[in-house]
């Protein structure tokens, strides 16, 4: 008999459970509370109950996770004091979707020489989410692979889904059964009416595969998830789409299909041109948009980090800069967190 599975599969490894991590890393009653205000408090922002500003800001991913803390423990007085007026989440991402090919984040490659110990990488990251929230601060995520939420998603306030994964079915699937709110980025070329798409799916009840806790592969239903809503980054084809007219389009489409008329708007990638610095070009035009009482922004996302740009990975890094997208620094992030909350008043 000729063999017919696994023909291209070199190695295996057993993946840590997700049960044994949460005992390794457990909830805390400061971190639950935590997780569950902001959750409620973003949710409450989408559909219209509080008037806050809801900013996710941070490194546009994590390598490491001693400068991460650093940065936290600085921006939470920032986010405390600002507090009347922002919602401030810390971005804390450990996947990184590729393009092609290159680093795909903590989790998957924690020492960043493609050894790949995800087991290692999935300690850190949980870890950092434990540390962070311990202090007080908020922490959001993308989800990329399908199983790894059960392992942080207890710990994570709130969720993107990303250009590239939008269309994608088992996204949707999975976000009707998260139990934060998630924001779903227009596509790559800049199509929103693929994200509201995604927030009708994510909206509706659905089965779908994954593990247990235990790690013993499931079959789940899902209730479906009412607080999900769009971001514009803009698109490779479209171009910048943060300007009032963007939004007012975008906000039109979610009332024709029945939706919060509310978006996100995404500093960076798109609406940026990948530049770092014209992310405060961004805000400067959300804080004019902040003056009209309709202007139907939910919130932002700015990449910063404690040191501005990027830099390739190699056996020297710069302590706090990015390794991948570029970023602004963190009092210039101060800056541009205190323009908002005075729009925002």
């Amino acid at each position: 008999m000729r063999p017919t599975d696994d023909l291209r599969i070199i190695d295996a490894r057993p993946m840590l459970p997700p049960a044994i991590l949460q005992e390794e890393y457990p909830v805390t009653d400061t971190a639950s509370e935590i997780v569950a205000k902001t959750r409620e408090s973003i949710a409450n922002a989408l559909h219209g109950k509080d008037p806050r500003l809801v900013v996710v800001v941070g490194p546009c991913s994590i390598h490491d996770t001693g400068a991460a803390t650093e940065y936290a423990e600085k921006l939470k007085p920032v986010a405390d004091r600002l507090s009347d007026d922002l919602i401030v989440v810390m971005r804390a991402y450990f996947e990184k979707p590729r393009t092609s090919v290159g680093w795909k984040g903590l989790i998957n490659d924690p020492d960043l020489d493609e050894s790949f110990h995800i087991n290692k990488g999935l300690r850190l990251a949980r870890k950092l989410l434990s540390d962070v929230n311990a202090m007080g601060l908020p922490t959001g995520s993308e989800f990329l692979d399908l199983q790894l939420p059960q392992h942080i998603a207890d710990l994570t306030s709130w969720v993107a889904i990303g250009a590239r994964t939008t269309e994608s079915q088992v996204h949707r699937e999975l976000s009707s059964g998260l139990s934060m709110p998630v924001g779903f980025k227009n596509t790559t070329e800049g199509n929103v009416q693929r994200a509201v798409e995604a927030v009708i799916s994510s909206r509706q009840s659905h089965w779908f595969p994954s593990i247990t806790k235990q790690g013993v592969s499931s079959l789940f239903k899902t209730s479906g998830n009412a607080d999900c809503h769009i971001i514009l980054r803009g698109g490779t084809q479209t171009g910048p789409n943060y300007e009032r007219s963007f939004v007012a389009d975008a906000i039109g489409l979610l009332e024709k299909n029945g939706l919060p008329a509310k978006v996100m708007i995404d500093c960076s990638h798109g609406n940026s041109n990948k530049d770092h610095r014209n992310q405060a070009k961004v805000i400067q035009s959300i804080c004019e948009q902040l003056q009209n009482t309709d202007h139907g922004i939910l919130g932002v996302m700015v990449e910063s980090h404690l040191v501005e740009g990027r830099q390739e990975i190699s056996s020297n890094l710069t302590y706090g800069q990015s390794v991948t997208d570029a970023c602004i620094d963190l009092t210039q992030t101060i800056q541009l967190l205190e323009d908002l909350a005075r729009a925002k008043k």
